[in-house]
């Protein structure tokens, strides 16, 4: 019998090491997949008979409404755009009393599960809560009752006896804002992250897999985990750094402390979501910072003490890329509101 020669031997084992890669990195997969398992959660998708409720269909039109403001022209979409994933690229939001918001406006999408509150303070703790807080607020209302004129006049009590058949009294201020939570529950972006998730290997690029595990390595997960990947802490922003140092922030706003006065609240803020987090520049909750890799740097740097490479903070971006879902279908104006009118 022939030996084979080393040629033949080194042409054998770099063909086995070919035919084994896709086996190797399947098991890093499953294993990779496992730890991540023990740090997030993956969100279900929005099925039509969530987003078709009587409930959700009027909330819908009352987010999309300019009408429904002090002014007549200021909706609670205004902060919420469809091209910023439900958030707001300028650094404020104008109010329908021609002010500016105190913060830079947080998305709407994927917040209702949100275990900490609402809002950059954690101030209000449900959906429901925020969309009452806002008749007050950027809506421009001297009190809350004040809204229940314009919703008589734009025809929506039919919408309202539709989603409250049980009530004795349909149009009320409560049943508003329960409206506006059960619509901003069907705002939910599932993922190529979670299609990696629960299973799907090719969801995920290598490059983005390689920046999820810099992610829990560096110590990320420990306050940007479960179903929203945040949102379900507060914490202080700043915890080995003072973080105006390195945002460049203007006027440092010291957070849950400038509320309560307790000292032990200074500079505490809700964790953000990082769902879509790539979409939603610029960051922070005064605007400070534009670009995302900036803000990984920032982060890593007055959270953790680290200052991860170029090489690094690229992966890391590419792994919050993969967070990026759909914008839901029923993020858009109603065609048309109940009396007709486009907004």
């Amino acid at each position: 019998m022939k030996r084979p020669t080393e040629r033949h031997v080194m042409h054998l084992l770099a063909l086995s090491a070919v035919l084994t890669l896709p086996i190797e990195i399947a098991r890093a997969d499953v294993t990779l997949r496992e730890r991540a398992n023990g740090h997030f959660i993956a969100i279900p998708p929005v099925s039509p008979e969530e987003r078709l409720a009587p409930q959700a269909t009027l909330g819908r039109a009352l987010l999309w409404d300019p009408r429904l403001s002090s002014s007549g022209d200021t909706a609670c979409a205004s902060c919420h755009l469809i091209e910023d994933h439900g958030s707001d690229r300028r650094t404020r939001c104008t109010t329908a009393r021609g002010g500016r918001t105190g913060f830079h406006s947080m998305t709407v999408f994927n917040t209702q599960t949100a275990g900490a509150g609402l809002r950059w303070l954690a101030d209000r703790q449900s959906g429901k809560v925020q969309a009452l807080g806002s008749i007050t607020g950027s809506m421009g209302f001297e009190r809350r009752d004040d809204i229940l004129p314009p919703l008589a006049e734009h025809g929506y009590r039919p919408q309202f006896s539709a989603a409250f058949p049980d009530a004795d009294e349909p149009l009320t201020v409560d049943h508003y804002g329960q409206a506006l939570e059960v619509y901003q529950r069907t705002l939910r972006t599932p993922a190529p992250f979670d299609a990696w998730l629960t299973g799907d290997d090719a969801a995920m690029t290598e490059t983005q897999k390689s920046g999820l595990r810099r992610f829990m390595d560096m110590g990320c997960a420990g306050c940007h985990g479960g179903e929203l990947l945040g949102g379900q802490s507060l914490q202080k922003f700043g915890l080995v750094a003072d973080y105006w140092e390195h945002t460049g922030s203007d006027e440092p706003h010291h957070g849950v402390m400038e509320k309560s006065g307790r000292e032990a609240d200074r500079d505490v803020f809700r964790v953000a979501s990082l769902r879509n987090v790539a979409e939603m520049a610029p960051y922070f909750h005064d605007a400070s910072v534009a670009t995302l890799a900036q803000a990984v740097r920032v982060m890593a740097r007055v959270q953790l003490g680290r200052d991860p490479d170029d090489s690094a903070t690229a992966e890391i971006v590419s792994f919050l890329m993969s967070l990026t879902g759909e914008i839901p279908v029923n993020f858009a104006p109603p065609d048309a509101f109940i009396v007709g009118q486009k907004p």
